[in-house]
């Protein structure tokens, strides 16, 4: 019977594992995964964002891109040296990189989509935009390879790329949102060539979003710079207007409950009440717009105010800055295109006075484009958010910009060293409440801290501490970086025409400056990269007092010792005895190894 059961157990493992049969199609060929029928829908549209990628995979697809050979070598592992800038470059190779650029930026470019007319098969325009997306894919992969040079992690999927070339087709003005604090990376030149090649009616705009977090001068010097551009922009706070909009509705729900109810009489003498005043605002309104136009003092349309549009004026904005042929008579259609993390979707959502778009700094988020009425005259266009192609110095740049996101950033310390060199030492411990350990002897004095030296102090301070007892600088870094994209931590890059050093100022320190050593000595230890400092060394050096004597190295001489004057004395037989009193003592009764060099194991 056990036999049995035995040879039963073989015969199922092998029936399940030994002999699995392929299944084949009727030409004795295997099946392709497209004609499995295991449940996916191998058919559909594949909408799943693509930008950022394994260094692995990365370098796969380039290498394939470029049509390129390569042969897999061992890696060179480097020890990194804390004390450092590690990841940054140089203000010679910074300068290098820079003229790269320059030399560059026309190459530096998005898909376009094939001519096609009616009569094109939808399959002849598929395989046309595949080629000539694979193209494009391909001249990136050349330029960075040939020259060098990094670039933002731009989107790979094509359907991405279909969305925004409707987009333009079905808009009368596209309107490129941007973040304040760095426009320029955020900015498509080759977006606006692509618009005026489509039609050279169609209409570029800037939206400068977040633009609270700019100072009235500093709007002022981006204004201008886009004139000289020739581009119209508009300064927004999609941020700021929501919170208004938050407090009018809660005004207005004050209001309504602080009174009481009204009869349905005089309701209705309230609402004839209501519509004559509105009849008389309405003429007085037409005879101040006719003034207006006829005034000496109307604003050139051509030049751009620094002024922060409120949410009415953002809308009055947009239905006047169009002139030309409409796509649709009936209203002009806005194209809404931008970045992740720029707050396009935000924009939106506060035009329409509620949430229409799901908000998500993460790109893939929108799917498709979608069409909103803003008014009966204004048709918002809202395109999926799109991370285009553009230049950039190091990763750490598309970090502290919000490109990458934070949460899956495998090296913290170029990022954290970076913003170390933007934000001054002051600021930090104003912001924090801690404090950051100065440069040591021999040390620039004026130098910024490193990025060590930061993330100890903001973790110690915080309380993020490891298994081991010591501050978690991962952590710290992810909660210091965020401060940074989210604004608490401001830094605003200027136009080139204007000195950075004198567009954005730091305010001056608010907080009275703590001595390092007023601190505890455990404090001290743990925020210190090197635990042995200068002057802890010299302390234990004078601190000790020779109780033997050396003679050609030799310490051995128990019946020898050093009198207070420096002589010589020899000791007696029971003074060399008492010399060593563990000799008696029981082995379990000795000092402990960890008890003798506890101060080693401090922080």
């Amino acid at each position: 019977m056990g036999k049995k059961n035995k040879d039963l157990g073989r015969q199922l493992i092998k029936d399940r594992f030994g002999h699995t049969p392929r299944r084949k199609v009727d030409n004795e060929t295997m099946l392709h995964t497209t004609e499995l029928q295991d449940g996916y829908d191998w058919g559909r549209l594949n909408l799943a964002s693509v930008t950022e990628e394994s260094s692995f995979h990365d370098f796969l697809r380039t290498a394939e891109l470029a049509g390129t050979e390569f042969q897999a070598e061992k890696l060179n592992i480097t020890f990194v040296n804390p004390k450092q800038r590690v990841g940054l470059l140089s203000k010679t190779q910074e300068q290098r990189m820079h003229q790269k650029h320059h030399e560059h930026r026309d190459q530096l470019k998005i898909p376009r989509r094939p001519q096609w007319t009616t009569e094109t098969t939808p399959e002849d325009l598929a395989a046309a935009e595949n080629e000539s997306f694979l193209k494009w894919r391909r001249q990136l992969a050349l330029l960075q390879e040939d020259n060098e040079i990094l670039m933002t992690p731009y989107e790979k999927n094509l359907e991405f790329w279909r969305q925004l070339w409707r987009v333009v087709e079905r808009s009368d003005v596209v309107v490129q949102i941007v973040d304040a604090r760095n426009p320029l990376l955020f900015r498509s030149l080759d977006l606006e060539r692509y618009v005026k090649e489509v039609n050279p009616a169609k209409m570029n705009v800037i939206l400068v979003n977040k633009s609270d977090l700019l100072t009235e001068e500093q709007r002022k010097h981006w204004a201008e710079y886009f004139d000289c551009e020739g581009v119209r922009t508009a300064f927004f706070s999609a941020t700021l207007a929501e919170e208004n909009l938050k407090r009018e509705a809660e005004l207005a729900k004050e209001n309504e409950d602080g009174k009481p109810s009204l009869s349905l009489l005089e309701l209705r003498e309230a609402a004839d009440e209501i519509q004559q005043s509105l009849d008389v605002l309405e003429q007085t309104l037409e005879v101040i717009e006719s003034k207006i136009q006829t005034g000496p003092h109307t604003l050139p349309k051509n030049k751009n105010s620094p002024c922060l549009l409120s949410r009415l004026e953002l809308i009055d904005f947009l239905r006047n800055i169009y002139t030309g042929p409409r796509n649709t008579e009936e209203h002009v259609t806005i194209g809404m295109v931008g970045y992740p993390n720029v707050g396009k979707s935000s924009t939106i959502n506060a035009l329409m006075t509620q949430k229409k778009v799901s908000v998500s700094a993460t790109p893939g988020k929108t799917k498709r484009f979608q069409t909103l009425f803003l008014d009966r005259d204004i048709l918002l266009c809202d395109c999926p958010g799109l991370v285009m192609p553009s230049f950039v110095l190091t990763k750490a740049d598309m970090l502290l910009n919000g490109i990458l996101p934070i949460d899956q950033m495998r090296d913290h310390v170029p990022a954290v060293n970076l913003l170390c060199e933007r934000i001054p030492r002051h600021v930090l411990e104003d912001k924090y409440g801690i404090v950051i350990p100065k440069p040591l002897e021999g040390d620039d004095p004026k130098r910024a801290p490193f990025s060590e030296e930061l993330l100890l102090a903001y973790g110690y301070n915080r309380g993020f501490m490891t298994s081991n007892g010591q501050p978690d600088q991962a952590r710290s870094a992810r909660y210091v970086l965020k401060d940074y994209v989210n604004g608490k931590l401001l830094y605003a890059m200027g136009p080139p025409s204007v000195v950075q050093s004198e567009y954005h100022t730091f305010p001056e320190r608010q907080r009275k400056p703590v001595e390092e050593s007023k601190l505890p000595n455990q404090q001290q230890r743990a925020m210190r990269i090197n635990k042995n400092m200068s002057q802890e060394l010299d302390k234990q050096f004078f601190a000790t007092q020779p109780s033997h004597a050396h003679v050609k190295g030799r310490t051995n001489f128990p019946h020898l010792r050093l009198a207070n004057n420096g002589n010589v004395m020899v000791s007696s037989s029971e003074e060399s005895a008492e010399a060593k009193p563990w000799r008696h003592v029981k082995k379990e009764r000795r000092e402990k190894l960890r008890r003798k060099f506890a101060h080693l194991d401090e922080h």
